[in-house]
């Protein structure tokens, strides 16, 4: 189906605007996902998740073989999602990407739990970077081990400035 034909139902995003093939009936529409090589359901969040996806590789250069989609983990004997895993090139992973629906209030550092989440993932996977968007707003951080905490980046690495400041 038409891309068109769904692009009014579906937010505008703070991102460049891509190309996505688009399938089904309305209430239903599947995006065909490219890194995993099926069709996936269209919920507003999977809609950030495509489209970031593609402003990694499109305008950070990231390579779509170094990214891992929907990582399955455990954490507190809870099965966790990663939306995104960025590796290097020696398949250590080097970036969580949280994606969030374009609704989600991300800019609350205090109340919103989603940075919680990013902690939990981390302590699984122990990444120098994480970003947060909801293809509205993007935070992106870079752990600083001296002070155990993430510090705010002004902007997203490309990914050779990202592997190269590890």
């Amino acid at each position: 189906m038409c891309f068109q034909k769904y692009k009014s139902k579906l937010k505008q995003l703070n991102l460049p605007s891509y190309s996505f093939r688009i399938s089904g009936k309305e209430g239903s529409e599947m995006v065909f996902d490219p890194l995993r090589k099926r069709w996936v359901k269209l919920t507003p969040e999977e809609w950030v998740r495509q489209n970031f996806i593609q402003y990694l590789i499109h305008e950070g250069r990231y390579p779509a073989g170094l990214m891992a989609i929907e990582m399955l983990f455990q954490y507190n004997n809870m099965k966790k999602r990663i939306d995104i895993l960025v590796h290097d090139r020696k398949g250590k992973p080097v970036m969580i990407v949280e994606c969030k629906s374009p609704d989600v209030n991300i800019s609350d550092f205090c109340e919103d739990k989603v940075y919680d989440q990013i902690g939990e993932y981390n302590l699984e996977y122990k990444v120098p970077y994480a970003i947060v968007t909801n293809g509205m707003v993007n935070y992106a951080f870079k752990y600083n081990a001296e002070s155990k905490h993430y510090e705010h980046l002004m902007e997203i690495p490309p990914y050779e400035d990202l592997i190269a400041g590890m």
